[in-house]
């Protein structure tokens, strides 16, 4: 009987999961300091003279290795994880 809660009870902790992820606020850069609330701040963009405006930095060009490698690890893990347990859960069974 306990193993047929397991299911609902995963399911539950997604859903409370998701809802409590709901109501963080989202990363938005604005001015707290401008005038009435909604009126949208002037854009400042930083001008260099030799090559123009600078823009943000978006991380085009950058290194990725070390996500690819993170990345992969963590995908090899945890496909390791459910071979595990999809192999108990049969062990268990027969």
């Amino acid at each position: 009987m306990a193993a047929a809660r397991r299911p609902l009870l995963t399911a539950t902790a997604a859903g409370t999961l998701l809802a409590a992820l709901w109501f963080v606020p989202s990363a938005k850069a604005t001015d707290e300091s401008a005038g009435a609330p909604g009126a949208q701040s002037p854009q400042v963009t930083a001008v260099d003279t030799a090559t123009g405006p600078r823009l943000a930095d978006t991380g085009a060009g950058g290194d990725t290795t070390p996500y690819l490698i993170g990345g992969t690890a963590f995908l090899g893990i945890g496909a390791a994880f459910v071979t595990y347990s999809v192999r108990r859960a049969d062990a268990l069974s027969a």
